[in-house]
């Protein structure tokens, strides 16, 4: 999909705030209401808009702690990796999964209450899944930086 300064426009702006009518985005990306709904529309049927979500302040619900994890399988085969990750996507406290190249073969962000919550995490739920060979955990001790707008184009 083709995207022109008005499409560039319409996405920052639902970036910034994903509840804005269509209405008040309109005026801010100075359209009238019906040609930028129809450019949302257009957005969302192309892809381009994925979908909206409301982000809750991890620490307003008593997740203080922000843990990334790193994990080694004992194998690389690809049943193992699909088995290891259907299990992970079973956990709410897995806010994020990627498949690594370089030491680990999983990274995964994982947001829990405290050290007792993680402790149980790892015993009860990441430890009996088949496979796991090597699980290293590092925390963060403050959020620098923490964004979901992607960067757009000039």
């Amino acid at each position: 999909m083709q995207l022109d300064t008005v499409d560039l426009r319409i996405l920052a702006e639902l970036q910034r705030d994903g509840s804005l009518t269509n209405v008040e985005l309109a005026r801010r990306v100075h359209l009238s209401p019906s040609p930028c709904l129809t450019r949302v529309k257009a957005l969302e049927a192309g892809g381009v808009i994925d979908r909206y979500v409301a982000l809750a302040n991890p620490k307003a619900l008593g997740l203080g702690l922000n843990v990334f994890i790193n994990i080694s399988l004992k194998e690389q085969a690809r049943d193992s990796l699909a088995e290891f990750e259907r299990r992970i996507a079973e956990h709410d406290e897995v806010m994020e999964c990627y498949l690594m190249t370089g030491d680990s073969d999983y990274l995964i962000r994982v947001a829990v209450a405290d050290i007792g919550a993680l402790e149980k995490f790892i015993l009860n739920q990441l430890t009996p899944i088949p496979g796991i060979e090597k699980i290293r955990s590092s925390f963060a001790l403050k959020q620098v930086r923490y964004k979901t707008a992607l960067p757009l184009p000039e």
